[in-house]
C-alpha cells in the first residue's frame, strides 16, 4: 500500500495554489500598503482656525494655521489646536487604513481585519 502525504515527483496542485494566492496576496498587501503611503488627511480643530494634512506614514505635509488664531497672550490654546488638528487627521488615517486593510482581507474570505 502507498504511502500518502509525501511529495514524491513535486508539489500537488493543492499546494501549487496555495503558493499562488499566498503570492496574489502578498502583492495586494504590497499596493495597498503603497495606496495607504500616497493617502493624505486633513484634520482640523477650532472650527478650521487650524489645518493639518498627513500622509499614510502619519509624516505631517502641511500646518494651516489662521492668523486670528495667533494670540501672543493665549499660545496654550493654538497649542492644543494644533494637538487637536493633528490627532483628528491621524484619525482619519487609521479609519483609511482600516478601510483599505479591510478590503483586502474581505477579498481573501478572511472577513477584514
Amino acid at each position: 500500500m502507498a504511502k500518502r502525504g509525501g511529495f514524491p515527483g513535486g508539489m500537488p496542485g493543492n499546494m501549487n495554489n496555495m503558493l499562488k494566492q499566498a503570492q496574489r496576496m502578498q502583492r495586494q498587501m504590497e499596493e495597498q500598503q503603497k495606496e495607504l503611503e500616497e493617502k493624505e488627511c486633513t484634520g482640523t480643530a477650532g472650527g478650521g482656525a487650524v489645518s493639518i494634512t498627513i500622509n499614510g506614514k502619519k509624516v505631517m505635509t502641511r500646518v494651516e494655521i489662521d492668523p486670528d488664531a495667533c494670540d501672543p497672550e493665549d499660545v496654550e490654546t493654538l497649542q492644543d489646536l494644533v494637538m487637536l488638528a493633528y490627532n483628528d487627521a491621524a484619525g482619519k488615517a487609521d479609519e483609511a487604513t482600516e478601510a483599505i486593510m479591510g478590503r483586502l482581507g474581505g477579498g481573501l474570505g478572511l472577513g477584514g481585519f
